[in-house]
């Protein structure tokens, strides 16, 4: 795949850039290696006052990155936006947290004198140089949700990222030069994901994250578990959302479409299979259908536009293949279901939703990435749970409800990182991210995430 930035509204290639060649990735190596060695010595404050800088540049440029990222990857401009204003909430949070969350833990005195030593604490310590191999549907936020834990613990990173958001890439390693992170602290590698094996067997490299695909995923894990090194890995969601006949339906039913169009429907913690209870299916059905059928597509540079195009016609071209098998397999058709009209450039859909969706469609277990949400009616709560849990991934899911035993079972058996109640899943800095089954291992965000790439050390002493 060239690495271009191509506007998925017109489907017109704006700009190519050349892939760093062997001599290049060598002198970025080199360069993270001996940053390293010097950058896991600087204290919190040091660190913190980078990061808060990057944070302060990062809303100036606010405009102008989100533009940048709508022209890449076709998402509205005012969720452009608002994915950088959380990217600078998000790294003064780790700025002022890093310390706290990494300080040293001292077992009680009992434990000590057991282990048969006068002293014991356990530290964080940084792991050294870690690769990320990022997408582009948040292509800014999911390398900031890795690089500000990263740089606060005291590593440092390489980015990998997605060939079609090349220019996103290029300003997040300015940004955190001109912030006056060392040399080396932060570099973007623009290289094709075939030159990706050789930089995660370099010795040099300690630990990589992944945010992306299955296969993505699997291909890095592989890699990675063959020269034993650590990996986190966010992987695709197909999360349900569960309607139960206490819920507000209305309220339900609104957050419902948002939930699904999220970021274009390009989101892996987007709702996608929509389980309700009989009780209140066709009420939902209704008002979800009528919410979705009336989202404005269009131009993502217009303040009015709802869903603009897929990032990528391969996507698109996936997306309706799912849609046209279930179809085929008897699915009903409430809304959407083809590219609209009078879009002859660019990757548009329709928002979608599909209704008497069944195991023999490729859609009930595979993951639509993009705005085609899947319907089901189920008649009792151990029909939900099962239901939301028939799925090969488990990266969050919704509930709706306001029976406080439905929300205890939920809790307690839904196959998920996430279990979010009355509202829709979202990613915060103070809380841990990711997934069970297919979704990936590892989580991200808080405390749990800053740890990932930590060297958990036990000082035992006489």
């Amino acid at each position: 795949m060239p690495i271009a930035t191509v506007n998925p509204t017109t489907g017109q290639t704006l700009r190519t850039f050349d892939a760093l060649d062997a001599a290049g990735i060598e002198r970025c190596l080199a360069d993270a290696a001996q940053t390293a060695a010097a950058y896991r010595r600087t204290t919190f404050a040091e660190r913190r006052e980078l990061l808060t800088r990057a944070a302060a540049l990062l809303e100036e440029d606010t405009e102008d990155i989100a533009r940048t990222m709508t022209t890449e990857m076709g998402k509205p401009l005012a969720a452009a936006r608002a994915e950088a204003a959380k990217c600078a909430k998000s790294m003064r949070w780790y700025a002022d947290h890093a310390e706290s969350l990494l300080g040293d833990e001292h077992p009680g005195a009992a434990d000590v004198s057991d282990a048969g030593a006068s002293a014991v604490r356990v530290t964080y310590r940084p792991i050294g140089v870690v690769l990320a191999v990022m997408p582009w549907n948040f292509p800014l936020w999911q390398v900031v949700r890795f690089a500000a834990p990263a740089l606060m613990a005291g590593n440092v990173g390489l980015l990998k990222h997605a060939s079609n958001v090349p220019q996103t890439a290029l300003y997040l390693g300015d940004l955190f030069h001109r912030a006056g992170f060392p040399r080396g602290c932060f570099q973007t590698l623009l290289i094709g994901s075939a030159a990706v094996e050789g930089v995660l067997r370099d010795p040099r490299v300690a630990a990589a994250t992944l945010t992306g695909s299955e296969p993505a995923g699997r291909a890095v894990a592989s890699v990675a578990g063959d020269v034993v090194k650590k990996t986190v890995l966010e992987l695709g969601g197909s999360d349900p959302f569960v309607v139960m006949p206490s819920a507000d339906i209305a309220q339900a039913a609104r957050t419902a479409v948002t939930a699904r169009v999220q970021n274009n429907g390009q989101s892996c913690i987007a709702a996608k299979r929509f389980i309700v209870h009989t009780d209140v299916h066709d009420e939902f059905a209704e008002r979800f259908t009528a919410g979705m059928a009336a989202l404005a597509v269009g131009d993502p540079m217009e303040e009015a536009t709802d869903v603009g195009p897929l990032a990528t016609e391969a996507g698109r071209a996936d997306l309706e293949e799912l849609v046209d098998d279930a179809v085929e397999h008897g699915a009903t058709v409430l809304c959407g279901g083809r590219r609209p009209p009078g879009f002859e450039h660019g990757w548009f859909y329709e928002p979608t939703v599909l209704a008497d969706v069944t195991p023999a469609m490729r859609i009930d277990q595979e993951e639509a990435f993009g705005p085609v949400a899947t319907l089901y009616r189920v008649g009792s709560l151990d029909e939900a749970v099962e239901r939301a849990n028939d799925t090969p991934f488990g990266l969050s899911s919704n509930v709706w409800t306001r029976d406080e035993a439905d929300i205890a079972r939920f809790a307690e058996d839904l196959q998920a990182g996430g279990v979010f109640v009355n509202g829709m899943t979202a990613s915060h800095p103070a809380l841990p991210f990711g997934g069970v089954k297919r979704s990936g291992y590892g989580r991200e965000l808080s405390g749990h995430g800053i740890r990932e790439f930590c060297n958990i050390t036990t000082v035992w002493q006489r």
